[in-house]
């Protein structure tokens, strides 16, 4: 059956749906949902109208209303490639993996080079542990983030690499260079001369201990021309990685025994130690789903030492905990001292040497996702990773108990509804077990 044509825009409509963008962009977001409802009311076709008010619907978390106008919408313009990938996020969103899967397909062939719709497309096969198809589409996240700029020296694409030199670029957060970087070990197996690695500064005493890498760069105005480069998320799709052959030797990264020796003082000499961050970084799209609201929300761990008789946090039987939380989130932490007592040494913390320093002599880290349980996972210290129910990192994928770039000792602790309550029960009970056992 032919599709019907899109009917025209008017310039009324047309006035209408720029005064709700106006709306939105002020925050009124009850004033562009009723323009958006006045639009349709006159005329259900109105396919910009369907899709505006469906992105609204969407970004306020009503997501079967928003699905339901973006199909009104392609009625009306069922060749908009963006409409299509708005309704497969959306359907991503409700856990309809197979439609919203369908919907990307359907947005990339009317609109290949559409770079979004691609690196999303690449997250969902990434979650399901398709990695076979989905590192080629990961690759969009270049043309959607532009972090790197021209370098005057070619990306490296499987090149043969013995006797040349290979600098690697960083993307995204801390986290993601302690995850990737354990690929310089096969690179350096190709037989790579020199390799080269470009950081944050805050990041350069945890990667001198990784082997294999001959120079960290910190000065971008320093910079040397070399062979080839790429970008340490690339790694994987260039090696093929697939579950089943992620590199995971680890202890990849280390810590100078210096910083063990300055920070083993600083920390209790018996009992459980158990390592806490509970905030990730508030500039994180996912943040107010990923971190938890407030120190307070851990107070059920607590009640572990009383459950086991133990008044002292200083007794042999007890469980200290220690904040790794940096920044102005461990201010809660202090706060809470009498209920929740903690040693805090966030704000002792200058680099991930200090953080590694601090990780690799406890026993446990309990966090939220965040370059911590990377650091932790990378240093093979066991970590219990609180994950949410929505925007789960592709790299956790969408069930399990075990994360397969860190096998060794990271257990997942998976929201099942709303609210942080029930992980922390969980939490809680896993804690008593441990302290049971170590005591049996």
């Amino acid at each position: 059956m032919n599709q019907s044509r899109p009917r025209p825009v008017s310039n009324a409509e047309r006035q209408v749906v720029e005064a709700a963008l106006a709306a939105q962009a002020q925050g009124d977001l009850a004033g562009a949902e009723r323009l958006y409802r006045a639009l349709i009311e006159a005329d259900s076709r109105n396919g910009i109208a369907h899709n505006n008010l469906a992105t609204l619907l969407r970004q306020s978390g009503r997501f079967a209303g928003a699905i339901a106008h973006y199909r009104c919408a392609l009625e009306s313009l069922p060749d908009s490639a963006q409409i299509h990938a708005n309704l497969a996020d959306t359907l991503e969103s409700l856990e309809q993996y197979e439609a919203a899967e369908s919907a990307y397909r359907r947005a990339l062939e009317l609109d290949p080079a559409r770079a979004e719709a691609r690196y999303n497309y690449g997250l969902l096969l990434l979650a399901a542990g398709r990695y076979a198809q989905g590192w080629a589409h990961y690759e969009a996240r270049s043309q959607v983030f532009r972090e790197h700029g021209s370098l005057p020296f070619a990306r490296w694409n499987g090149e043969d690499l013995r006797g040349k030199t290979l600098l690697l670029l960083p993307e995204q957060g801390y986290g993601d260079t302690i995850q990737f970087v354990r690929y310089v070990s096969l690179l350096k197996a190709r037989g790579v001369a020199k390799l080269s690695v470009i950081c944050k500064p805050a990041l350069v005493p945890l990667l001198r201990t990784v082997q294999g890498i001959d120079a960290l760069i910190t000065d971008p105005h320093g910079l040397q021309v070399h062979d080839y480069w790429d970008s340490l998320l690339s790694l994987p799709g260039r090696f093929g990685t697939t579950l089943e052959s992620i590199p995971a030797q680890i202890p990849y990264v280390g810590v100078f025994t210096n910083r063990l020796e300055a920070w083993r003082a600083r920390l209790p000499v018996d009992g459980l130690r158990v390592g806490l961050v509970w905030k990730g970084n508030p500039e994180h799209d996912n943040d107010a789903e990923r971190s938890l609201p407030h120190f307070s929300a851990l107070q059920p761990l607590w009640s572990v030492n009383s459950a086991n008789s133990v008044s002292s946090v200083n007794s042999v039987r007890g469980v200290h905990f220690i904040s790794l939380q940096v920044g102005g989130a461990e201010t809660e932490a202090r706060q809470r001292a009498s209920e929740q007592p903690a040693l805090c040494l966030g704000d002792q913390i200058r680099d991930f040497g200090d953080t590694a320093a601090i990780v690799g002599q406890l026993n446990l880290v309990i966090c939220v996702d965040t370059a911590v349980a990377h650091l932790a996972g990378a240093l093979g210290v066991a970590c219990w990773l609180l994950l949410p129910r929505r925007g789960v990192d592709w790299r956790w994928q969408r069930s399990g108990v075990q994360s397969p770039w860190y096998p060794k000792d990271m257990y997942l602790f998976r929201q099942r509804e709303a609210g942080w309550q029930g992980v922390i029960g969980e939490v809680r009970d896993a804690l008593a077990d441990s302290v049971r056992e170590r005591h049996a």
